[in-house]
């Protein structure tokens, strides 16, 4: 499937994050070590928070290690909130419009995983979102209706309870259609303010997903190691899998929980889907 990356704190050079660092994204585009597929080749997206309220966008349907325009952009472009994403499709066309991130407004949304049975159960799922959100919707994925589905039921005022809604009306659809496991996900969420993140399936068995341990802690376990000089103090980030070796660095985020990121640490709560 795909693999994501999200950073909040201090702002940064994008690249300290995309390329810098020991198993970059970059890298898990080509081989990906926790992945069921290792290569992610059917397209990437950055989306990044800057001086506008609402998150700027590059996505291309290139691979993401054999673009040049993205080394130059992540080398000069400072955010402190923002997420990439390499794309392995589950069926759907690779074209821009199916590239991660996917943004309505000031929302950014990414997602690793799968509808099961997604051709079959479409229509329905379409059908559920608000019309007057439905000409918003660009491309043909699971992801970008799974984001939509929760807009309509109230992401913007309180996302967690709308990605549960969201999940409990796939399952639903699912189940009806006797797909016993249809929603596997790790998903990537931010308003320009709060960075969170979801990792829940149907069958109990998500995909990885991990957030990293506070730089002082790690400071003082490698007072010697050349990348955390480079960090900000208050730096966090949510990754589908690590970015470095060092596995202390790195919390595995428990099945079925929901995620908030901050300078504190991560806090987090039970997810349940719940039917709206």
């Amino acid at each position: 499937m795909c693999r994501w990356m999200a950073y909040s704190g201090s702002a940064i050079v994008l690249d300290e994050m995309l390329l810098k660092t020991e198993i970059s994204l970059i890298d898990q585009s080509l081989s990906a070590r926790r992945a069921l597929e290792p290569t992610n080749g059917d397209g990437f997206g950055i989306g990044w928070y800057g001086r506008g309220k609402n998150p700027c966008l590059y996505r291309v349907i290139r691979p993401a290690w054999n673009d040049e325009n993205l080394r130059d952009l992540a080398a000069e472009v400072e955010s402190g909130l923002f997420m990439a994403h390499v794309r392995r499709s589950t069926g759907t066309a690779v074209q821009r419009s199916n590239c991660h991130p996917f943004r309505y407004n000031n929302w950014m949304f990414v997602h690793n995983g799968a509808i099961a049975g997604f051709r079959q159960l479409k229509r329905q799922l379409v059908m559920a979102i608000d019309p007057a959100l439905y000409p918003e919707i660009g491309g043909s994925t699971d992801s970008e209706l799974m984001f939509f589905l929760a807009l309509t039921h109230g992401l913007e005022e309180d996302p967690f309870s709308a990605l549960e809604a969201m999940a409990a009306i796939v399952e639903r659809i699912g189940a009806d259609a006797g797909i016993p496991h249809p929603l596997q996900m790790s998903i990537g969420l931010s308003d320009g303010e709060r960075l969170m993140a979801v990792r829940y399936s149907s069958e109990n068995d998500s995909r990885t997903l991990f957030y990293s341990e506070r730089i002082d802690a790690l400071r003082e376990l490698y007072p010697s190691h050349p990348r955390l000089a480079a960090i900000p103090r208050d730096a966090r980030a949510v990754v589908s899998e690590p970015l470095s070796d060092v596995s202390s660095a790195w919390i595995e985020v428990p099945e079925s929980t929901a995620l908030t990121v901050s300078a504190g640490g991560g806090d987090s709560r039970p997810f349940t889907p719940r039917l709206p």
